[in-house]
């Protein structure tokens, strides 16, 4: 669940992708700048309060990875703010907004086992049917659930597993 704090750039930024047409653009810049703040060592160095701001903002700058001068301005401004955490849940904020905009919406679906090409489209089509919207689906494998499955999409959870019925009837048992 993304912080207040992550909502509110991700919308910032988001407003601003939409209002330049550049939402792709911003999908990237978003992506390299989590991928570039994910590194343990970095991130250390720009979280460091006792570097001035101006350094670690500069590191920036100065990257190899380049970034343009929208992504640089954001990446400063998170370093600034001691944001830097909040990059990933910024991203995916982000992407749930543009999502919303264009009328799709992001699944998984978790199996005991991977799942053939033609069962995973016929879970993404029945959902897309479903909620009338493109769903773009990903898939996660998780031997824990025994078997079934379970789909997440928006803040909805379809729990079919073997695992959860097992839970389901323990519970059930323990109230008799």
């Amino acid at each position: 669940m993304p912080t207040v704090a992550a909502r509110r750039y991700a919308k910032a930024v988001f407003e601003l992708a939409q209002q330049d047409g550049s939402i792709e653009a911003w999908e990237r810049r978003l992506t390299e700048i989590r991928e570039l703040f994910a590194d343990p060592k970095l991130a250390t160095v720009l979280s460091n309060p006792t570097i001035p701001t101006e350094q670690r903002e500069a590191i920036i700058a100065e990257s190899p990875r380049l970034f343009d001068d929208e992504g640089t301005n954001l990446a400063r401004l998170l370093i600034e703010s001691g944001r830097i955490g909040e990059a990933p849940a910024i991203e995916d904020e982000f992407q749930r907004l543009a999502d919303e905009a264009a009328g799709r919406v992001r699944a998984t679906v978790t199996t005991a086992i991977e799942l053939e090409r033609g069962d995973r489209d016929r879970v993404q089509e029945g959902l897309a049917k479903r909620l009338n919207k493109e769903v773009r689906l990903s898939v996660v494998v998780d031997p824990r659930i025994i078997g079934g499955l379970k789909l997440q999409y928006g803040d909805r959870v379809v729990d079919a597993s073997v695992a959860e019925r097992l839970q389901q009837l323990r519970r059930r048992l323990a109230a008799t």
